[in-house]
């Protein structure tokens, strides 16, 4: 049989089917209403009759009406309601009668198949039983384009199902330059799937000929691509999808939507934001503090000055990951600084034209201090009692440590002196017995507020840390009090052990691991693993999940792909076990040794791959939606079952440094 002759026989089959889920409704029987204390409604509404009839050729109509057996209501048709291809004017919909009448505001291309899809928007209106799939095919030629093609849409970082996804077609000629793809942002489709809710979708009408194909998450609802708004994805070759091998279609009912086996996986990733560079305003939140805002990443800054500022006592860094707030912290107290700031930026700001040229700002900034109240100073007064020292520092732990994530610290305001000579750092023994330790503190390079001190921790060890007063002091000329802590290393045998015996694509190959809780947390992370043996401790006791990385530019992190450069983002693949499952039991004190084959994880996307994640993911859905009934029925039996109060414990641990 040849492949034209199989994509026939798969298309004759699904209508087969759709007719007898479609019979399968018509065989209902009409009545005028439902008796009392009668079964509910749960069938949606069956089409009587369209005009012009489905299918029609040489479509020259602008007025299309579908008739129902009962009275409908229209739910979410700005987002369930498409058009394929897209329409520049969408049409309008409205209810008339036991129908819908729908206008086209547009005139149509030549020899063009258009399907009206209506996804889950057409409900009945008693029960708000909803006909999905609803849709209506015409065409403007002498003929229907018919063939179809099917595909998967995750994410490419987490791996996890993306759905409500449009799957676009383009004609292969529609780009000629290979190196710059501008086809998603200049091009229309000539036509358009949609993915469920689970990831599948199945595109149809589509003509014999290269396509290249494109996914957009249309987050904002315009039909456009914005980068840095919607996640995209593409695929690096062409295809015809007469050329495609044959897949299965059914109807899935429990989902009540039609499901195939995928041909194609899209990787959806969200691409840096094209946005012309401009500054957007500024503000003065403290005294000292100043925010300014701009439209993109990474201003270039040529001048940044404030008058009777000495330009070293500035500290500046990016509030955001997306890098595009400078937060500016200047080295003297509140008090010291005047009411109004006056200064001058000199950045370079984007044209008309997508052009850097440098640009002017002159920058005048108020600030009061808040007025205290008479009734807090007469207090104070009758009190006589100091204030309390502004400075503050969060400190994250508790009474023992996990000696691999060491002590974070994260201060109010950035530092702008530290004497960690001063810090002092016991281990104890038995007795009175105590062993200095040398410790290291180290800034983040990220986050200027944020510290961590490190030292060569031993497991099942007491620590003393003493951090005398005025070791730290801030941009608001503030100091710290006298911090004291003891704390005990956790033992590695409170937690699991993991052996990765990985074998690289190459030995030169570099991937990154993370071992995730099964809602997709990051439990832990390690880089620049290539192939051997490598072993992480302290894993968490329950069940995880072993994500790795293609770490192909070797920087120890995931990157995300281009459009416009054709790259794709860096791939990412879960460790499964030969049950084909990806979820792994710990428990205390185990070793588990792992096999890695990365040529596997890693390995060419096929029909048979995806849909063993599929059924993976199907898999977990289930089990979830089986745990949360289980945890329910639970709930429901305990009654008057909620008391107890929470004992407060002491802050003797790492926790117990805040403000003290």
């Amino acid at each position: 049989m040849s492949v034209t002759e199989i994509n026939i026989c798969k298309t004759i089959a699904r209508f087969g089917i759709l007719a007898f889920f479609c019979f399968g409704i018509l065989a209902r029987c009409a009545s005028v209403g439902t008796p009392q204390g009668g079964p509910r409604d749960s069938l949606p509404p069956k089409v009587v009759m369209m005009t012009p009839a489905f299918g029609t050729t040489n479509f020259k109509d602008k007025r299309i009406t579908i008739q129902f057996n009962e009275y409908v209501q229209l739910k979410d048709q700005q987002k369930e309601f498409f058009t394929s291809p897209f329409m520049k004017k969408k049409p309008t919909l409205m209810l008339r009668g036991r129908g819908i009448q729908i206008d086209l505001k547009e005139d149509l291309d030549s020899n063009q198949t258009y399907s009206l899809n209506f996804g889950k928007s057409v409900v009945d209106n008693n029960e708000g039983n909803p006909y999905t799939g609803l849709r209506y095919v015409f065409s403007t030629g002498d003929h229907i384009d018919s063939l179809l093609m099917s595909g998967y849409t995750t994410d490419a970082m987490t791996t996890d199902t993306v759905g409500n996804v449009y799957i676009l077609f383009y004609d292969a000629k529609t780009d000629s330059i290979p190196q710059y793809d501008s086809t998603l942002l200049k091009s229309k489709p000539i036509a358009v799937g949609k993915s469920f809710p689970n990831g599948i979708f199945i595109a149809e009408n589509l003509k014999p000929i290269d396509y290249r194909i494109y996914a957009l998450e249309d987050n904002n609802g315009n039909l456009e691509y914005e980068p840095g708004v919607d996640r995209v994805a593409f695929l690096d070759s062409t295809y015809n999808p007469l050329n495609q091998p044959g897949f299965d279609i059914w109807y899935d009912t429990t989902r009540r939507y039609m499901q195939a086996d995928p041909q194609v996986m899209m990787r959806m990733f969200m691409d840096k934001p094209f946005r012309r560079q401009t500054y957007t305003g500024s503000k003065r939140t403290h005294g000292n503090r100043i925010v300014l805002t701009f439209t993109a990443p990474h201003p270039d800054i040529k001048e940044l000055s404030f008058e009777g500022i000495d330009p070293g006592k500035i500290v500046t860094e990016y509030g955001n990951s997306k890098r595009d707030t400078m937060e500016l912290w200047f080295d003297s107290r509140s008090e010291d600084l005047p009411d109004t700031l006056r200064g001058k930026l000199i950045y370079m700001k984007h044209d008309s034209l997508f052009r850097l040229q440098p640009d002017t700002q002159l920058l005048k900034l108020g600030w009061r201090a808040p007025v205290k109240k008479e009734k807090e100073e007469k207090k104070k007064k009758e009190d006589d009692l100091p204030e309390p020292n502004p400075f503050k520092v969060r400190v994250a732990g508790g009474t023992t440590l996990n000696p691999e994530k060491n002590i974070v610290f994260e201060f109010d305001y950035p530092l702008t002196g530290v004497d960690s000579a001063a810090m002092s750092l016991l281990k104890l023994g038995e007795g009175d017995q105590t062993t200095p330790v040398g410790l290291t503190f180290r800034q983040d390079t990220l986050k200027l507020r944020k510290w961590t001190l490190a030292a060569p921790w031993e497991a099942d060890q007491k620590y003393r840390l003493l951090i005398p007063a005025g070791v730290f002091k801030n941009t608001n000329g503030e100091s710290n009090d006298t911090l004291r802590s003891e704390f005990t290393i956790e033992s590695p045998e409170k937690y699991a052990t993991l052996v990765l015996n990985i074998q690289g694509k190459t030995p030169e190959s570099e991937y990154v691991v993370q071992v995730i809780s099964p809602q997709g947390s990051v439990l832990k992370e390690v880089a620049h693993l290539k192939t051997g043996s490598h072993t992480l401790q302290y894993i968490d006791v329950g069940t995880v999940k072993i994500r790795f990385i293609e770490d192909l530019n070797g920087n120890g992190r995931w990157d995300t792909g281009s459009l416009v450069e054709r790259r794709q983002p860096e791939r990412v693949g879960m460790y499964v076990d030969d049950n084909n499952s990806e979820e792994i039991t710990t428990k205390e004190n185990w070793e588990l040794v792992f096999d890695v084959d990365m040529n596997r994880i890693f390995g060419p996307v096929t029909m048979e791959s995806m849909t063993a994640k599929i059924n993976r993911d199907n898999e977990a859905r289930l089990k979830a939606i089986a745990k949360k009934r289980a945890e329910d029925a639970a709930n429901q039996k305990k009654q008057h079952n909620s008391g107890g109060g929470m004992g407060m414990g002491s802050m003797g641990g790492m926790g117990g440094m805040i403000g003290r």
